[in-house]
Order: C-alpha cells, then sequence, then structure tokens
C-alpha cells in the first residue's frame, strides 16, 4: 500500500513538474515574440521617422536639387564648399581662398555648391552654427547669399560665445541689400532650421568631419591654397 502511494506520489511530481516546464516555455515564447514585436514595430517607427525627418524641410530658393546647399555659377566643373560660419578656419579659408573661388565662378570654368553646415553648436550657448545657417537660407531666398555669407565671415563671433543675436543677423541682412522686413520674418520663423538640420545630417553622411572641406567633383581637396583649387578644378575639367 505504501509503495502503490509512493508510485502516486512521485507520478504527481513529475507531472506537476511537467505542468511547469510547460507554463515556463509558453511564459519565454510569450515574452520572445513580444519583444519581436516591439523591435519589429520599432523599426518600422524609426525608419518612417528618418524617412520624415530627410524629406521633412524647405530648401530655399537657389538650391541644388538635393537641397543640400546653394548653388553660385554654372561651370562644367562642381566645387562642394563645407562650412561653418562660427568656424574660424573657414574664415581665414574664405579670406585666403574667397577671391579665387569667386573667379572661377565668374570665369565660367566652376560652380560652387555652399553648403552651410551646422557642427559647432556645442561652441556656442545659442545654437548660432544652426542660426546663422538658417538665416543664409533666409539671404538665399532674398539673392543674397553671397554677400551675406561674406558679411557672417567678416563679422564673425568667437567660439564659446552666444554668437550674434538674431536681430544682429537681421541687421547684416538688411545691410547687404535684402528686405528688413522680410528677411526679418524668416529668419525670426526660423524657416530654414530644418534644411540646416538637412544640410548638416547628409553632409555628415557624404563622409565630411570637420570644416572647411572642399570637393572638386567629388574627390576632397587636400591642398587649400589657391593655387591648389585651381589646380584640381583645371584637372578636373580636362
Amino acid at each position: 500500500m505504501s509503495s502503490r502511494k509512493g508510485r502516486k506520489d512521485a507520478s504527481r511530481v513529475v507531472r506537476e513538474q511537467i505542468a511547469r516546464e510547460k507554463r515556463r516555455k509558453r511564459t519565454l515564447y510569450t515574452t520572445i515574440a513580444a519583444v519581436l514585436v516591439l523591435v519589429l514595430a520599432g523599426g518600422i517607427g524609426w525608419a518612417v521617422y528618418s524617412s520624415q525627418k530627410s524629406d521633412d524641410f524647405t530648401a530655399p530658393p537657389g538650391a541644388n536639387d538635393a537641397g543640400t546647399g546653394i548653388v553660385e555659377g554654372s561651370g562644367p566643373v562642381t566645387i562642394d564648399l563645407y562650412e561653418d560660419y562660427l568656424c574660424p578656419v573657414c574664415k581665414q579659408f574664405q579670406q585666403v581662398n574667397g577671391e579665387t573661388i569667386n573667379q572661377l565662378v565668374n570665369e565660367g570654368k566652376a560652380k560652387v555648391v555652399f553648403h552651410p553646415v551646422a557642427f559647432l553648436n556645442r561652441f556656442s550657448t545659442t545654437e548660432y552654427s544652426t542660426r546663422s545657417s538658417a538665416a543664409s537660407g533666409c539671404a538665399a531666398q532674398g539673392g543674397k547669399f553671397r554677400e551675406f555669407t561674406d558679411q557672417l565671415f567678416a563679422k564673425q563671433p568667437p567660439e564659446g560665445s552666444a554668437g550674434l543675436s538674431d536681430d544682429e543677423l537681421i541687421d547684416i541682412g538688411a545691410g547687404v541689400g535684402l528686405d528688413r522686413d522680410d528677411f526679418a520674418s524668416c529668419v525670426n520663423d526660423g524657416t530654414y532650421k530644418s534644411w540646416t538640420e538637412h544640410v548638416t545630417d547628409e553632409a555628415s553622411k557624404s563622409g565630411v568631419t570637420g570644416t572647411p572641406t572642399i570637393k572638386v567633383n567629388g574627390s576632397e581637396v587636400q591642398d587649400k591654397s589657391p593655387d591648389g583649387i585651381k589646380a584640381a578644378v583645371a584637372a578636373a575639367g580636362k
């Protein structure tokens, strides 16, 4: 009798263990399925967000088809110039090479695509890189992009500062011939901030890690001197 009861108890224990194992497996499979659903949903959500983020911008007049920069000229060779308005080396680059690049454009040898990136926001207490780049889009809208760019570098604030205020940017725009009211409205509304983000994101995706960066027909130019740039454009035009 005792032996039979012992066998029954042992059988019950085994059945309970099997039942517990089945419940554990069901719980595990349910958890895995839930995680997979969340991962899949997250992936789809991120893809949708990324797609919307890259497409949700308004490029100013004068931008290239990709909306990544403002085009000056129509020559056969393309110069891509990536600069940040807060970058001191970019200011030096413009002082040394600005006239040469303008000459290449005016002579019909090259077109310039100027990409005003916002890499240096961390060196401003007011995200000056973004604000100045967006303001340059407003200047492009008014047909004074080059003139505004030249003045931004001429009046460049020091790194680590608040940068020029929006009112000061508006004064600069009015000073180069932009309609003050229209330009002020564009700057104050942040019309081209999403464009600035697009320009910056696409520059990073293309391998640009610092400013100034200059490319001629897609190849980065290491010799950033007037002679180096002229030579690169001449070689690309052959």
